[in-house]
């Protein structure tokens, strides 16, 4: 409820300023400064959204015009009463007050209004961020950022084709928007990307996270009963591309999440095209793998599937030479080799974007990166690699009686942290597997002209390098474990590269430098963020542990985590 002294009115707040609440700064008898808004309801019960505010100051202790009735015939106050409140107008930037022309009130109540010959009548558009599932007729004025293929879907209910377009308004707010059937088929050829239009007569609904690809609580869903016009001659007041860029080194709290997120890099290497085949359907899809580096001097591998691989990784190939910068929006993040990123259908990639970020990171390669040492992003992730704020370290945390049962992992991988130490590693295992330097995949050595040849990439190359792949038992004080790593955490495990552990290995028999490096790795503490999946080879069921991520055991903060659990104890006793 708002009150601005003569009269009191319902008003919403925009979400954005839910920190301001949550923290306190916005309370009630706090004073706000309410900057844009738009009307909403029928006419007996009419509110306002708020679109943009400002917080003036926090509690004055009591309600504006609470105390003018306690103001006696000849208008002087009673004893007691506050003393009234003047509200001075917002200067603007050149000094003056803010005073609103009767021009102005106009420009901005109607300035903003659809034409009437493109919609019909004449109606207000609407920002994204004021609408809501239970708003009636509305407009809005977007530009198509983002336009997904048109695909078949099939369910109980029937089958029929269906696409989702990424909408974006001048304030850079976006919504995905759905059309389905008769709705598809009649807007895919209407809707272009890049083109300005407006639109009415849709729905909202609560967005599904899960398959929504933008950041906003609602999605919408045109039917065949929509209105789209194109907006010919106002495009340059809304962006065409909008992209909100996560830092290499900031992926921890995103693996595994459901949002896609935006990335941007200087590409380090780009692999050959392979084919995957689906094992549902059968299909072949074409898969890519490239690594690229920022600023942070971190890389990651980004998998690129479909026309992404072919057309897009085609031309990358072409012009890798030249450490081009790619930008790719809408891509998942997971915890494969301590953090990698995927393509999805909804991804785009550009490469060498005329962006100021894009810019900057040239800027640095040519200056400083292209000689600098870079570290997998994956290999050094806070809390070993694990989502950080909502999920800890201590967030699923087992021992390892309960992760080594027949029911865990069966079906589809789950995930756990554990705490405990290397107990033995077999030095007589194969360690290490030859890799392309180029895509990291298996190379065969010719053993005429001792070059290598790497399927994956197609090419015969003079060198190739070495990756881990092992095994370690791993145990903690109520069970024991065999254990795979991979090249990023068994590198961050014995501290040296396979190519240094090949060459000790070489000298072992005399020196025993080999054995002597994997006994220094037992009996360190560890916390381990782990996956397990139950597995079947020759007809019978193995569980695969493996390890996704490694971190020191930090004694400060593991000590509050075992006091928080003797707490916790008490309580329930």
């Amino acid at each position: 409820m708002a009150n601005d002294g003569a009269s009191k009115f319902v008003a919403m707040v925009p979400t954005h300023m839910s920190d301001d609440v949550m923290n306190g700064k916005l309370e009630n008898f706090g004073l706000i400064r309410i900057l844009s808004y738009t009307l909403s309801g029928s006419e007996k019960s009419r509110g306002i959204i708020v679109i943009k505010a400002e917080i003036v100051s926090s509690s004055i202790g009591y309600e504006i015009g609470a105390d003018d009735k306690k103001e006696s015939k000849a208008g002087h106050p009673e004893a007691g009463s506050k003393p009234p409140i003047t509200l001075q107008p917002k200067p603007e930037k050149n000094g003056s007050s803010y005073v609103m022309s009767a021009a102005r009130v106009v420009q901005e109540q109607f300035g903003n209004a659809a034409p009437t010959a493109r919609m019909g009548i004449s109606r207000r558009v609407y920002p994204l961020v004021t609408l809501n599932p239970y708003q009636g007729n509305w407009t809005i004025k977007v530009r198509v950022t983002d336009k997904g293929p048109l695909r078949t879907f099939r369910n109980a209910r029937g089958e029929g084709n269906l696409f989702n377009v990424e909408l974006t308004d001048e304030d850079g707010t976006q919504i995905q928007a759905t059309m389905f059937k008769d709705a598809a088929e009649k807007f895919y050829p209407k809707l272009e990307l890049g083109k300005v239009y407006y639109i009415s007569k849709g729905s909202l609904r609560v967005a599904n996270k899960q398959y929504s690809t933008v950041k906003n609580d609602y999605e919408m869903t045109l039917n065949v009963n929509s209105e789209v016009e194109e907006a010919l001659d106002e495009k340059k007041k809304i962006p065409e591309f909008c992209y909100n860029v996560v830092k290499i080194d900031g992926l921890g709290p995103h693996v595994n999440g459901r949002e896609l997120i935006d990335v941007i890099g200087v590409v380090q290497s780009v692999s050959g095209i392979l084919s995957i085949r689906r094992k549902l359907s059968n299909e072949e899809v074409p898969k890519r793998e490239i690594v690229i580096a920022d600023e942070s001097k971190k890389t990651v591998t980004v998998t690129l599937w479909g026309d992404l691989a072919t057309n897009q990784g085609e031309k990358l190939s072409s012009v890798v030479d030249e450490s081009p910068v790619v930008l790719i929006k809408k891509v998942r993040v997971s915890d494969f080799q301590g953090v990698s990123l995927s393509s999805n259908p909804a991804s785009i990639m550009q490469i060498n974007p005329d962006i100021p970020e894009a810019h900057k990171l040239r800027a640095w390669f040519s200056e400083e990166g292209k000689d600098a040492h870079m570290v997998s992003a994956g290999a050094s992730l806070p809390g070993g690699g694990v989502r950080t704020g909502s999920r800890s370290i201590f967030a699923d945390r087992k021992f390892l009686s309960d992760v080594i049962l027949p029911t865990v992992g069966d079906g589809k991988p789950e995930y756990f942290n554990v705490k405990g130490y290397v107990s033995y590693i077999k030095p007589d295992q194969a360690m290490y597997y030859l890799a392309c330097q180029s895509c990291n995949k298996k190379v065969t050595e010719d053993s005429v002209s001792s070059k290598f040849w790497c399927e994956a990439c197609q090419k015969t190359y003079e060198e190739c390098s070495r990756r881990y792949i092992m095994t370690v038992k791993f145990s903690d004080f109520r069970g024991e474990a065999w254990i795979s790593a991979f090249n990023e955490q068994a590198e961050a495990l014995l501290g040296m590269s396979a190519d240094k552990l090949s060459e000790l290995r070489s000298q072992d028999v005399e020196s025993k430098v080999y054995s002597r490096e994997l006994e220094k790795v037992t009996w360190v503490p560890y916390v381990l963020r782990i996956s397990v999946l139950q597995t079947e080879y020759m007809n019978e069921k193995r569980q695969r542990i493996t390890i996704r991520s490694l971190s020191s055991v930090n004694w400060e903060h593991e000590s509050k985590y075992l006091l928080e659990q003797i707490a916790s104890m008490k309580k329930e006793a």
